[in-house]
C-alpha cells in the first residue's frame, strides 16, 4: 500500500494521461472483468477510473474479508490484489482464495517490492508481481496477458495420446487432467504446466529452459529462477504421494516414484 503516496508519482509512458489509453485500444480487445482489492482510497479510486475507461468492469474492494465475499460471488478474470490490508492481508486473501478453488489469476501491486516479497506471494498462489510505483500501461498490458493465458488454457484442445501412470499419479492427455488416486489434483495454473510438462515424457529428465517455456510461454519479464519457486511448491504437494521431483544436475527435473 501506498498511504499519502501523490497519484502523480505513478508513471505513465509516453505522455499519456493517467486516465485515457490509446484511442480505439478498448474496443478492440474484449471487456475484463477484474476484481480490484486496495484499501488506499486515493489509490484505488485513480485505478479505478482509469482501468474503467480503458474497457474493463472494475470491481473494488477495501479489505480482505471483502476481497473473498466478491472473488466467490462473482469470479473475476483477473484479481489485483494489493498486500496490506485491513482484516485478511493479501497474502492470506490469495491462500483462502486458492484453498477454495478460487483459480483467477492473480496479480500482486504492492510497494513491498524486494526479492523475498515476491517468491512469498508466488509461493502463495500469485500469477504475477508489479512493484509500486508502476507505469499503468505496464499494469493494463500485464493483466490482459495474464487473462489471455488463462483463456488459452481453458480452450485448449485435449492432448492426443495415451494415459500416463506413475505410482498414485495419473495423466490423462485426453483431457489434460491429472489425478491423485481418484481425484483431480488441486494445482495453480503454473503447477499443472509444470507438472503436465513432467508427465509428457515419463522416466525422462525435462530440461529446465523446456520447464520454463512451458510454465512461463511469453513472459519475457519473468526471471528464469522463478521456475524453481514453482518447482519448490508442487514438491510439497507431492509430499506423501509417493511421488518425487528430483533434481538432476545438469539435466533438468524428473518425476520419479519413490520405491516401495
Amino acid at each position: 500500500m501506498m498511504r499519502g503516496l501523490p497519484v502523480k508519482q505513478l508513471s505513465f509512458a509516453s505522455g499519456k494521461t493517467p486516465m485515457n489509453g490509446p484511442p480505439g485500444e478498448s474496443a478492440k480487445v474484449p471487456p475484463m472483468q477484474l476484481l480490484l482489492v486496495e484499501d488506499d482510497p486515493t489509490m484505488q479510486t485513480t485505478l479505478h477510473r482509469a482501468l474503467t475507461r480503458r474497457g474493463m468492469e472494475v470491481m473494488a474492494v477495501s479489505d480482505g474479508h471483502a476481497a473473498l465475499d466478491q472473488w466467490a460471488a462473482r469470479p473475476p478474470d483477473a484479481v489485483v490484489l494489493d498486500l496490506t490490508l485491513p482484516g485478511l492481508d493479501g497474502l492470506q486473501v490469495l491462500q483462502q482464495a486458492r484453498a477454495r478453488q478460487l483459480r483467477a489469476p492473480v496479480l500482486i501491486l504492492t510497494a513491498r517490492g524486494t526479492v523475498g516479497d515476491r517468491v512469498v506471494g508466488l509461493n502463495a498462489g500469485a500469477d504475477d508481481y508489479l512493484p509500486k510505483p508502476f507505469d499503468l500501461d505496464e499494469l493494463e498490458a500485464r493483466l490482459r496477458a495474464l487473462v489471455r493465458r488463462s483463456a488459452d488454457r481453458a480452450a485448449m484442445p485435449p492432448l492426443t495420446g495415451t494415459v500416463v501412470q506413475i505410482g498414485a499419479i495419473r495423466y490423462d492427455k485426453d483431457s489434460g487432467a491429472i489425478y491423485l488416486g481418484g481425484d483431480v489434483m488441486e494445482l495453480t495454473p503454473r503447477e499443472l504446466a509444470l507438472m503436465r510438462a513432467l508427465l509428457a515424457q515419463p522416466g525422462r529428465a525435462v530440461a529446465k529452459e523446456r520447464l520454463y517455456e512451458q510454465v512461463f510461454p511469453g513472459q519475457l519479464d519473468v526471471q528464469y529462477e522463478a521456475i524453481e519457486v514453482v518447482v519448490y511448491r508442487l514438491r510439497k504437494k507431492l509430499a506423501g504421494t509417493g511421488l518425487t521431483l528430483v533434481t538432476l544436475r545438469g539435466l533438468g527435473y524428473l518425476l520419479r516414484a519413490d520405491a516401495a
